[in-house]
């Protein structure tokens, strides 16, 4: 006799289909009725999302004990980051180059710092822990800066062309532009700093708690966390305006 296997469904998984469906609905009425561009990319992005998170979830179960595996799978993620970046900004190889030494550099002097003062033990969930959050979060860093900085640059290219015009190297003409892009690349993390506990309950904070975690232990552990994207973001946002500072062509528009 064949005996049928079921997989045991938590109840409440429904009502959180439900929910994320109701919400993804309303973000799609808004978007519509206020007639913004590409109003079904947050639909794509949840689905996407979801599928990507059941077979991370599926993956991480079998490999969050070996040092090997989460060392491949954070350099999946710098990889799938920097291509996520590059998009952003316009493929070629410059941007590639700027975007993946960027937020590698980053992710790396911010990571290297955590473990080697002891902030936090140097432990394989650790690891894949703080390391994808930095890579994330620095990600969306050097996205910010390199389009904030080409659309100062075109804005301002009257301004740029004159400098060039009166012998300024490339990089004078735009450093004041390359600045500007850092500090609104990361108004907001430091917002999100300053308002935690206030404001923003992280979601490592939160997750942390509900894992039995004390929450005096789980806010140590925000805390490095939030200092850890400050300075891997502060680093690639620096480095990404030092690879485009330099120019002496109009870019292209972006998307």
């Amino acid at each position: 006799m064949i005996e049928t296997a079921w997989v045991d469904v938590p109840a409440d998984v429904l009502p959180s289909v439900v929910g994320v469906v109701v919400l993804a609905a309303i973000t799609t009425v808004v978007l519509a009725v206020f007639r913004v561009p590409h109003v079904w990319a947050p639909i794509r992005a949840i689905a996407r999302g979801a599928v990507q998170l059941a077979v991370i979830s599926v993956i991480l179960s079998g490999i969050i004990t070996s040092p090997l595996w989460i060392g491949l799978a954070l350099a999946v993620m710098l990889c799938i980051a920097a291509s996520v970046a590059t998009g952003r900004v316009g493929w070629s190889r410059r941007a590639a180059l700027t975007m993946s030494s960027s937020i590698v550099a980053g992710v790396l002097v911010a990571g290297v710092t955590v473990f080697t003062t002891g902030a936090l033990e140097f432990t394989s969930r650790y690891a894949l822990a703080i390391g994808a959050i930095i890579i994330g979060n620095a990600m969306s860093i050097a996205t910010l800066t390199g389009r904030m900085f080409t659309s100062a640059v075109i804005d301002h290219w009257d301004e740029v062309e004159g400098w060039l015009a009166l012998g300024a190297p490339p990089r004078a003409s735009t450093v004041y532009l390359a600045r500007r892009a850092v500090r609104e690349a990361l108004v907001p993390t430091v917002d999100q700093t300053r308002t935690t506990g206030l404001v923003v309950l992280p979601g490592a904070f939160v997750g942390a708690i509900f894992g039995g975690i004390s929450p005096i232990e789980a806010g140590r552990f925000q805390l490095v966390v939030l200092a850890a994207i400050l300075a891997a973001g502060s680093v690639t946002a620096a480095l990404v305006v030092s690879w485009m500072g330099p120019v002496q062509v109009k870019p292209v528009a972006l998307r």
